[in-house]
């Protein structure tokens, strides 16, 4: 982080350099919220040129400060009557748009900083989905691998006996991440009920279909990432068709990702877990990846056992020297580094977006955008996981249960208008083509004039 990051020729860059100098003096050790505040900072010097209300209304400082942080023990019995203690979080960050909305991530290395950078990303990509959702996140530093069922239910019991007393349907509506699927979700929310004795289906999305969830929720952030990348391709008179495809991770993005990439004629030749990456020159058998990943719960390695002409290479970050002409991110934050950027250029990418949250670094990103690269931000390229979200919340308050072609044509339709109002703005603030900036300006324009509209509070 450098210390000086903005220019401060103008008001607005001053105003905004003086924010972000503030804001790294009291969180200096909170690297990953500071990387997603100055990604957002950087895009908003046209806005604040042209409003300068938002300056009056000191917009920056307000935005960057979460509502309310709650951090609290999880105490647990695990198999061998062992008690454990983990760490609980829920970042409430903005709710002008609407409630609280963002997952829940239970894996070894959550923190408050990670927790921070994520429900401030969320305000932002919720408000560009267009629906009355606002930016929250939470979770906790258990990790569910390797723990029998009952441990995690006991666990999940234990945080949502704390968690229940800050959320509700019109509050703060969490749902799965990383470590939270639908297994998850139906233990949080057998022990809200019990503690709430009301079946409040909306209080949590993620649920399992038939039990108050949406059909095509596992699919949607993969789908949607594609149906993104399909908008920009199809504005550069392109399509999927015969393009080579990289996709990192082999959990629901990943793997719903490759799906839907094959659907539309691209060839995806790898994909990867924590441990290493896999190769198939033939194209990836995603019913394979499917049976190892969510039928087994094995590592990716094995799908050499299945099929005789992939290979497996330890070091996931490695994947990124396939040569490919579209990359798309789907495992975690910073697994695309400057160098692995300038690889990827060097060996012909056209399109990358990302399916996980802030996968590119900000140098990584900066090689993409000054090589011609079309690159798709997380904020914008992976909102059709919270956009489904919505949608079951729509559902559950409607008591209705939509059909799977329903619910992916509004997906469809949601990631579409998500494109098309990031490069309106991109071009309406003097930078064509950047998405990075028009999601940006897009997301948090909507946000700012909601906060001026309801006063200081």
């Amino acid at each position: 982080m450098t210390t000086q990051v903005f220019k401060t020729d103008t008001p607005a860059q001053s105003y905004i350099n003086s924010v972000f100098e503030q804001l790294k003096l009291k969180n200096a050790h909170q690297p990953e919220f500071l990387q997603a505040v100055e990604e957002i900072f950087l895009s908003l010097i046209p806005v604040f040129e042209q409003h300068p209300e938002y300056i009056q209304h000191n917009i920056l400082s307000r935005i960057v400060e979460p509502d309310r942080i709650v951090s609290f023990r999880v105490t647990w019995v695990d198999d061998q009557n062992q008690v454990q203690v983990n760490r609980g979080y829920r970042v409430q960050f903005n709710n002008v748009v609407g409630p609280y909305k963002g997952g829940l991530r239970f894996h070894p290395t959550v923190n408050e900083s990670i927790m921070k950078f994520l429900a401030f990303e969320q305000i932002f990509k919720n408000s560009l989905t267009g629906l009355p959702i606002g930016g929250g996140k939470g979770g906790s530093d258990f990790n569910p691998k390797g723990k029998s069922n009952a441990e995690i239910m006991r666990f999940c019991q234990s945080f949502m006996t704390e968690l229940y007393r800050h959320i509700g349907p019109d509050v703060d509506v969490p749902a799965g991440d990383i470590g939270v699927g639908g297994r998850e979700i139906g233990y949080l929310f057998g022990q809200y009920k019990r503690i709430r004795g009301a079946h409040e289906a909306g209080v949590l999305t993620g649920k399992l279909p038939g039990y108050g969830g949406s059909l095509v929720r596992k699919e949607a952030t993969g789908y949607g990432l594609v149906y993104f990348v399909e908008e920009m391709l199809r504005d550069n008179n392109q399509s999927f068709l015969n393009k080579k495809v990289v996709v990192s991770g082999s959990g629901n993005v990943a793997i719903y990702a490759i799906e839907k990439a094959q659907h539309l004629g691209a060839k995806v030749v790898a994909c990867s877990d924590s441990n290493g990456y896999i190769y198939d020159p033939d194209g990836i058998d995603v019913k394979v990846v499917k049976e190892i990943k969510e039928v087994k719960g094995e590592r990716i390695k094995t799908y050499v056992d299945y099929r005789t002409n992939a290979t497996y290479t330890e070091d996931f970050l490695g994947i990124w020297s396939i040569p490919c002409d579209i990359a798309l991110p789907c495992a975690t934050q910073n697994e695309i580094n400057g160098d692995a950027a300038r690889t990827l250029v060097s060996n012909g990418v056209k399109i990358v977006a990302e399916g996980a949250n802030m996968p590119s670094n900000l140098e990584a990103i900066n090689v993409f955008l000054e090589n011609g690269v079309l690159f798709g931000p997380a904020k914008a390229a992976n909102a059709g996981g919270v956009a489904t979200s919505a949608l079951e919340m729509a559902q559950n308050s409607g008591r209705n249960y939509w059909s799977f072609n329903k619910v992916d044509e509004k997906l469809h339709e949601i990631m579409r208008s998500i494109y098309i109002e990031s490069k309106e703005a991109a071009q309406k603030y003097g930078t064509p083509g950047n998405l990075v900036v028009g999601s940006n300006i897009a997301g948090f324009v909507k946000v700012a004039n909601g906060m001026i509209s309801e006063g200081v509070y």
